[in-house]
C-alpha cells in the first residue's frame, strides 16, 4: 500500500485503501487496521497529534495485524 509521510515522533508514513488503514512506525514497525472508515483516516491526517489520535481513535476500535 502506498503511504505518505507524516509529522509525527511516533509515525513514520500511512495510508488508506478499501477501509484498511496502514501505518508505519520510526520503530519500523508497520500495521494494518482493518474496517475503518475514510472520515476516521482524515482525522488522523488532521490530527495535529498523530499518536494521540491513534490511540484514542484508532487502537483497541478496529482489528489489526503487524505486517512488518
Amino acid at each position: 500500500m502506498e503511504r505518505t509521510a507524516v509529522r509525527s515522533s511516533n509515525v513514520r508514513s500511512v495510508g488508506y485503501a478499501d477501509e484498511i488503514l496502514e501505518v508505519e512506525f520510526h520503530s519500523g514497525s508497520v500495521y494494518q487496521y482493518r474496517g475503518v472508515p475514510e472520515h476516521v483516516y482524515t482525522g488522523l491526517i488532521a490530527a495535529a497529534s498523530k499518536g494521540t489520535y491513534l490511540d484514542r481513535m484508532v487502537k483497541g476500535a478496529y482489528g489489526y495485524s503487524r505486517v512488518r
